[in-house]
């Protein structure tokens, strides 16, 4: 049980603190290394942090699963905890394989991206979709907040 427990929490704190790290990531990249290049760190970097999410959200959600099976005796497999790890992994999955493509279409259709002018179609693509990645990352943090605070109450509550 204790086992299951430090899992849960694990999974939980390898990717909300990888969430957190990548901004810095992203921020001291673009502020050291020419834009092109800073785009493909930033860009590898963000393809690990979704894989290290994806990863971390299965494990959560089976060492969950079993440790409600184990106390309660059922599955809870639509508990709220369980519901937002979902939807923290669709919005990985989208970022990875939807968001991400786009961007890098645009990226090798373009060229370097920096060098065009705000209001070219390509720019004002890119731009939008980086939007959307910025929002889609912010709220699988905001979601994986939530989680971990419903966790710790659960725990909390159960002292076994």
């Amino acid at each position: 049980m204790t086992f299951l427990r430090f899992l849960i929490l694990l999974t939980l704190a390898v990717w909300l603190g990888a969430l957190i790290f990548f901004p810095f990531v992203a921020q001291t990249s673009f502020s050291s290394l020419p834009s092109d290049q800073a785009g493909q760190v930033v860009r590898g970097s963000l393809m690990d942090l979704h894989s290290i999410g994806l990863t971390c959200g299965v494990i959560f959600r089976l060492c969950s699963v079993v440790y409600n099976r184990t106390l309660l005796g059922h599955w809870r497999v639509f508990a709220a905890a369980h519901v937002f790890v979902l939807l923290m992994i669709a919005l990985t999955e989208s970022s990875q394989f939807v968001i991400i493509p786009k961007m890098d279409t645009l990226r090798i259709s373009a060229g370097e991206i920096d060098i065009l002018s705000a209001s070219d179609p390509i720019r004002v693509q890119f731009d939008s979709l980086h939007a959307w990645s910025v929002r889609t990352e912010g709220t699988v943090l905001v979601l994986g907040l939530i989680v971990l605070y419903s966790v710790a109450r659960r725990f909390s509550s159960f002292r076994t």
